[in-house]
């Protein structure tokens, strides 16, 4: 793969020259995890960084009464485990594969001399930890101040952008995401988001299955998120 096509999928890599990008490249080992299985563990030594190539992984957290809240779902092109190269001793997160899955890896002490070297990839790094910020922020005002039925709607509307894939009666949210999953990421009960997505389904927004969902109708969906309906 050339340099080019290899960080066109990563705002990571922007606007780096061709020798630094060669450079970053050189350097990386490909990872491959199945399904099911995890690239670390919430507490594991903090000991590589990763850009996802393909798949899809959730970015989990226990609480301390040991309940497992999903925080994120990353697609391709992503990066992950940055505490690596920031000086963390630990992963704050666990980062499970939701489908099968492949990432580029590199030490956390490679990366930060990457980052030494290349002032451009150094502030992109940056550019990505302020944005991931600003995301939590929105996340825990929306959990403050918004209804559920909005939260689960923009959630749904995420999903869709990540992985959907149109079909003949929709589009569908191509993830095995249990409707658990989806109460943990709106900071809900697996009994509201239940209750909610049967009001959808009922509604003509979506059609709901085991592990799968299709939405039929994504304005009705952002009405509800934009709080329009």
């Amino acid at each position: 793969m050339r340099d080019s096509a290899f960080a066109k999928p990563v705002p990571l890599f922007a606007a780096l020259d061709s020798a630094a990008l060669s450079e970053i490249k050189e350097v990386a080992r490909a990872r491959n995890v199945t399904a099911g299985s995890v690239f670390f563990r919430e507490g594991d030594p903090a000991g590589a960084f990763y850009v996802l190539q393909s798949g899809s992984v959730k970015l989990t957290q226990l609480t301390p009464e040991g309940h497992q809240v999903v925080l994120r779902l990353i697609g391709p092109g992503d990066a992950f485990g940055g505490v690596a190269a920031f000086g963390g001793s630990t992963y704050p997160i666990t980062a499970e594969a939701v489908t099968d899955s492949s990432a580029l890896e590199w030490s956390g002490s490679e990366m930060a001399r990457l980052m030494e070297r290349h002032p451009r990839l150094a502030l992109n790094a940056l550019q990505f930890v302020a944005a991931r910020l600003h995301e939590l922020q929105v996340q825990y005002r929306q959990l403050a101040t918004e209804r559920v039925e909005r939260r689960v709607a923009r959630a749904l509307l995420r999903l869709v952008q990540q992985a959907g894939r149109r079909v003949e009666s929709g589009v569908l949210i191509d993830l095995p995401l249990s409707r658990d999953d989806l109460a943990q990421m709106t900071g809900t009960t697996l009994y509201t988001v239940s209750r909610i997505i049967s009001r959808f389904e009922a509604a003509g927004l979506l059609e709901a299955g085991r592990q799968r969902m299709v939405i039929r109708n994504p304005h009705g969906l952002l009405n509800i998120a934009d709080d329009l309906s």
